[in-house]
């Protein structure tokens, strides 16, 4: 019989067998926490203030720079918290609640991603209809799905953590609460906890990414049918920064998931790192793909930044 110490706080991992190098370790981590805060607020305060971007395809821009926000703002105080305090302690609920957080949000990245590919589809599609197809009140619509399947489908094997007895060790592998990781340190029935995120991945990640596949199938059929390679070259770049996005999220969720299911013997900071690689590197990334691909967005920083001077 296991001695019942579940009250016992979660103790959070940095990288170990390298806490002495942490102080400096937290320095490219700050680094980017500071460059996703400030290109995602970037982003969204662009789009809010130029009437010029109160566009469908912008609005879906926004929902993804906010989504990155809310990751990264969920993530990052404990990592910090830890590579510069040694601050590993958490509570139960609030380990519970940051692991709810960061699922949940990973399902309305892919999902908002997959808005986008509609997006497109739409625009190239369709193009004299698309105004009248993604109208605001739809564009809300399909944004409120997105955050309401993301957040609705991680209560239940989030819900039976609060309830599970854990009186094994109550040390995580990162420093952050994973869902995963809490779950194997339960003395209870796991059964549901472990396959019903199997199905979840596979009616999430997995047919997102079939569909935005399909739809842009669908996309390069429409354009080789146009005959003027300018406007061939014109039409496929205005899908070119969303491809790159769709790409960056989807390469690291498919190296987190190589690397957890063929890297068993590979040494431990690698799955670890993989892991911030995985939170850490869309938010950094989507930024910089839209402000360096997408004209209107950057003349609005380069206008931004020459007032920020004149001031």
């Amino acid at each position: 019989m296991w001695p019942n110490i579940s009250a016992a706080p979660f103790l959070l991992t940095g990288f170990p067998g390298l806490e002495a190098a942490h102080p400096w370790i937290s320095i490219p981590f700050f680094a980017v926490y500071i460059s996703v805060l400030l290109g995602n607020g970037t982003l969204l305060y662009l789009i809010k203030d130029d009437h010029s971007l109160h566009e469908p395809m912008y609005y879906f821009l926004a929902m993804l720079a906010g989504t990155d926000l809310m990751v990264t703002l969920t993530t990052m105080p404990t990592v910090m918290g830890v590579l510069w305090m040694n601050h590993r302690q958490m509570s139960h609920g609030a380990c519970f609640l940051q692991a709810y957080f960061i699922h949940s949000l990973s399902i309305v990245e892919s999902g908002v991603l997959l808005a986008m590919a509609y997006d497109r589809f739409i625009a190239i599609r369709t193009p004299l209809r698309y105004n009248s197809i993604l109208t605001n009140s739809r564009v809300m619509k399909v944004g409120l799905g997105v955050l309401m399947r993301g957040f609705l489908s991680l209560v239940p094997p989030i819900v039976p953590l609060c309830w599970f007895p854990y009186c094994r060790s109550h040390v995580l592998s990162h420093a952050f609460c994973l869902h995963q990781d809490v779950m194997k340190l339960a003395c209870a029935d796991i059964t549901f906890n472990r396959v019903y995120p199997v199905i979840l991945v596979a009616l999430t990640f997995f047919l997102d990414a079939l569909i935005i596949l399909f739809s842009y199938i669908l996309i390069l059929k429409t354009v080789m049918g146009i005959a003027s390679g300018e406007e061939r070259a014109k039409a496929l770049n205005t899908c070119v920064s969303h491809i790159s996005c769709v790409l960056v999220f989807y390469i690291t969720v498919i190296g987190l998931t190589f690397i957890h299911r063929f890297g068993k013997h590979a040494p431990r900071v690698i799955h670890i790192t993989m892991s911030y690689v995985y939170f850490l590197f869309p938010p950094f990334m989507n930024p910089i793909i839209y402000s360096i691909k997408t004209k209107q967005i950057q003349r609005n920083i380069i206008c931004l930044f020459s007032m920020h001077r004149r001031a």
